[in-house]
């Protein structure tokens, strides 16, 4: 079966120039990374990168389509996500460390990266909106097998999404790492944290008082 695609080299420049643009995931990444360590960050891009392919999955089966129709389920979406993301974020500024050596300086509480990634995502009812917006241009309208043209686009979107992701949390940990020597792990790390814990708050305030 042909996928109804057009513009295919179009999609993929357009893909990669909005996964290059700084936003809340990148963010949520380079966070991470910074605060927690490198092991952190990667898992928190696979993180993002699953909630993606989450949203990719709702626009396939239609259900983005009812956020985009009802106040109420977008509503609804929208505070859960911002709840999770405030939640998470006061933990991390609760948190303390256990030792003072620099692993453990850098291995904080707060839940895993990996899921703590894929459900800011999976609850932002404005990625699944734009999924809608976006996916949809580049295939044919009318055209049969268009839940599957849905997945590929939505699946090709987050590769390259992933993989800036995954680049930008091995540079923040990297950064984070230097800067954490020469200022000393126990006076830095802890303020990392404390930062990412305060983007967290946020970012989730900033989702609970958005409109569409």
């Amino acid at each position: 079966m042909t996928l109804p695609v057009h513009d295919l080299a179009l999609f993929v420049a357009a893909a990669l120039l909005l996964n290059l643009t700084p936003g809340p995931d990148m963010l949520f990444v380079a966070g991470t990374a910074a605060s927690r360590g490198r092991r952190a960050g990667l898992l928190a891009a696979l993180g993002v990168g699953a909630g993606c392919l989450f949203h990719t999955v709702l626009a396939a089966v239609g259900l983005s389509a009812l956020l985009a129709a009802s106040d109420l389920a977008f509503n609804a979406v929208k505070w859960a996500g911002a709840a999770y993301m405030v939640w998470t974020g006061l933990a991390m500024l609760r948190a303390r460390r256990a030792d003072a050596d620099v692993s453990s300086a850098r291995t904080v509480h707060g839940g895993n990266p990996f899921w703590q990634g894929a459900l800011t995502n999976a609850l932002n009812p404005k990625v699944a909106l734009f999924f809608l917006a976006f996916l949809p241009q580049f295939i044919d309208a009318g055209a049969p097998g268009q839940a599957w043209a849905l997945v590929v686009l939505g699946t090709l979107f987050n590769l390259g999404g992933t993989g800036v992701n995954l680049v930008v949390a091995w540079v923040a940990s990297r950064a984070a790492a230097g800067l954490a020597s020469a200022d000393g792990a126990g006076r830095f790390c802890p303020w990392l944290q404390r930062a990412a814990g305060a983007m967290f708050v946020g970012l989730g305030l900033k989702l609970a008082l958005s409109s569409r």
